[in-house]
């Protein structure tokens, strides 16, 4: 089992999660903004107001992503500091808060990847309908060009949306994330309709105005399915489950809906037969919009559920066992996932794989030694991470980000989470490198070495 040579070892993070400085530097307001201010919204009524205050301490944490040995930060840019109305007047510090991040980061030999959205859309533009409005892929488009008029010299790895099953299904289908909309399919529909057609204009734009040749891509989630053997029955199952009964039963949150139209150029038809009722009208000038030509499948997986073939041909979700593990926002410890997700996604896409988010929330405690020791994550990325190793061998991916960087707001769970690998101390910002930080520092170092036993 092995890695490629150029394998691009990374970490990751989000603007509104890790930044801070939310009333600074002429940034205008996001919907998390907001939306945080919503009584009972986020579980410790935190906020993003400070954060992991990286606006200001982005070269210490820089210097502590070098130590590490990472190869690549993926980060996304926040709209609203850019653009504080979303539209029109540029920010010159926001610009330059940027500029001197990418700046800093290619002087520690360390890529920089950035994501143009990552759920943080501008309050200007949401009350001018979001992304519910025909405009806004014009919006996107627009701030997609002013990432590569200032940003494209430097930065040649953009992603266009991060997790649209995310701000989609739970911004708009329900009021767990911002915006909070709680509607109904109708309109989330052409919410996603509407964001997929922006991350095509967002493609076009940064094709036309990239100062060097780029590699593109998008950074969807989903829900996820893997065989319970490798039999070829159970693997069609697991795939039928995950493209086809899943799409259906909860589009919104299906890999097909979003990744298909991107890179087959088409909605799934069965979805499109069962919602033809509400769906809004689709013409081939949008589904060629959508489907420009982009360079990987990027793909943000935590877990996924196990499936089987039953008796009578159907696929079917095989019940955890008994103690089965969990992390400690509730999601379930599934490491084959890494194996089998980028053999899916590889054979029906085609594409190279990066996988764009990877990691788990912990219970991390500062010990009487002063250090973090979090051998449960570490035991959980292994794991997963050998899975990954193994299909590397069948099917090309390029590289692999572990969320998160540092322990941070984690939206709708606040502070309660803790993904990182540094250990924030949120009174004070102290970081401390945590045990996995170091034992990642020797898979980057190794290529993967170490994982083999």
């Amino acid at each position: 089992m092995s890695f490629k040579k150029d394998f691009m070892w990374g970490a990751a993070t989000a603007s509104y999660q890790v930044e801070g400085a939310a009333k600074e530097d002429g940034r205008g307001l996001s919907v998390w903004d907001v939306f945080c201010e919503k009584q009972g919204k986020i579980k410790d009524k935190s906020n993003g107001d400070i954060a992991c205050d990286q606006y200001h301490r982005y070269e210490e944490d820089i210097e502590l992503m070098a130590k590490m040995g990472l190869k690549a930060y993926r980060f996304s840019l926040s709209w609203s500091r850019i653009l504080p109305e979303g539209t029109g007047k540029v920010n010159e510090k926001g610009i330059e808060y940027y500029s001197n991040l990418i700046d800093c980061l290619l002087a520690h030999g360390i890529e920089p990847f950035v994501t143009l959205y990552h759920w943080d859309l501008p309050y200007t533009l949401h009350k001018r309908g979001g992304w519910l409005n025909e405009e806004s892929p014009e919006w996107f488009a627009e701030y997609a060009k002013i990432a590569a008029e200032y940003f494209s010299d430097r930065v040649k790895y953009f992603f266009t949306f991060n997790e649209p099953q995310c701000f989609v299904g739970l911004g708009y289908l329900s009021d767990i994330h911002a915006p909070g909309i709680n509607g109904p399919d109708r309109d989330a529909f052409t919410a996603a309709h509407h964001v997929l057609k922006a991350h095509g204009r967002a493609v076009q734009v940064l094709r036309e105005y990239g100062k060097q040749p780029l590699k593109i891509g998008f950074a969807p989630a989903g829900k996820y399915t893997y065989p319970k053997t490798a039999a070829p029955k159970d693997v069609e199952a697991a795939k039928k489950m995950m493209f086809d009964n899943i799409a259906l039963e909860d589009w919104a949150w299906s890999v097909a809906w979003w990744s298909d139209p991107i890179f087959l150029g088409k909605y799934p038809e069965a979805v499109c037969e069962k919602y033809k009722d509400i769906l809004p009208a689709f013409t081939q000038e949008d589904m060629d919009l959508i489907h420009q030509p982009i360079d990987f499948v990027g793909q943000n997986i935590y877990d996924g559920r196990m499936v089987a073939c039953g008796d009578d041909g159907e696929p079917y979700f095989v019940p955890d066992y008994i103690g089965a593990p969990y992390t400690t926002i509730n999601s379930p410890v599934t490491p084959e996932i890494l194996y089998w997700m980028p053999k899916f996604l590889y054979e029906r896409y085609g594409k190279p794989v990066i996988i764009t988010e990877s990691g788990m929330a912990n219970v991390d405690i500062v010990s009487a030694d002063g250090q973090v020791h979090d051998g449960s994550r570490i035991a959980y990325l292994e794991s997963y991470l050998q899975n990954l190793c193994k299909a590397a061998d069948e099917v090309p991916i390029d590289g692999y980000f572990l969320w998160s960087l540092l322990d941070n707001f984690e939206w709708a769970h606040g502070y309660q989470g803790r993904f990182g690998l540094i250990y924030v101390d949120f009174r004070t910002q102290k970081r401390i490198p945590k045990d996995s930080a170091k034992w990642y520092q020797t898979v980057i170092a190794t290529n993967g070495g170490c994982l083999h036993r």
